[in-house]
């Protein structure tokens, strides 16, 4: 086994996005991560490391160029929690996500006391880290464009306040009109995004027209789960551009 860190072939690590960095001891389960993460628009792969050894040499090395580390914690010469300390402590800049089998409730604690962005037991699901991915963009986008942020902001960018549907079944029936199965295609075409779409953009995306887009998108923005901007088109007039703001769950999934 090759004990040098491993950095993407031809890569000269010009900033393309949010740099991450992966930390699997698992060949075959790190090259997963990394040709998701390459299809995923906003993120470009720093490098790769096996072991607490090699991780280490490509933060010193590499570390400005990294904003998020999926983190196993399960490797060969460290504890990756040990690792997530030293993140906490040398790397504040660094968002940090255990991608790792461990289900031990001590484990998960500590994860969490040391202030992960998410934690995904393996094997993730692709789905699932396609979400923790357009969460991390969106918060960063979120917190990069503003100074400073009221209680209400602060709780939709962080998705800790939800709709009063989450609480009570009975308002998560959809209205007439919206079908999970559209309402899911509307909400994949803005996850994929890395900016506010605008209903034309959507409609595109998701094979739908236009008004069908806006018709959801509107209900997305009452149900607090998307914001909309006031931005301008390509001929210079004012639309409506729509963000994601919080979790859509609760609306797509089957009841």
């Amino acid at each position: 086994m090759s004990t040098d860190p491993q950095l993407p072939h031809g890569q000269d690590l010009d900033h393309q996005g949010h740099g991450v960095l992966i930390i699997e001891d698992d060949f075959h389960i790190a090259e997963i991560h990394r040709a998701f993460i390459e299809r995923s628009e906003g993120f470009q792969v720093v490098g790769m490391a096996r072991s607490g050894a090699e991780a280490r040499s490509l933060l010193a090395d590499h570390g400005e160029a990294i904003d998020l580390v999926l983190l196993d914690a399960y490797l060969p010469d460290v504890e990756g929690l040990e690792l997530l300390w030293l993140l906490r402590r040398d790397h504040l800049h660094i968002d940090v996500v255990m991608v790792t089998a461990a289900r031990e409730v001590e484990t998960i604690s500590e994860a969490l006391r040391g202030g992960v962005f998410d934690y995904l037991i393996k094997p993730a699901e692709a789905s699932r880290m396609a979400q923790m991915l357009a969460r991390f963009r969106r918060e960063r986008a979120a917190l990069a464009a503003r100074g400073e942020m009221s209680q209400e902001q602060l709780d939709r960018v962080l998705a800790r306040v939800q709709p009063e549907a989450v609480a009570d079944g009975a308002r998560r029936q959809l209205p007439k009109g919206i079908d999970r199965l559209t309402l899911r295609a509307v909400m994949a075409a803005l996850e994929a995004a890395p900016k506010p779409l605008a209903a034309m953009q959507v409609a595109k995306a998701m094979g739908a027209s236009r008004s069908t887009a806006r018709r959801y998108l509107e209900f997305l923005v009452s149900v607090q789960v998307v914001g909309a901007e006031l931005g301008y088109g390509d001929v210079g007039r004012p639309e409506r551009r729509y963000r994601l703001v919080g979790d859509a769950t609760p609306w797509c999934e089957e009841r």
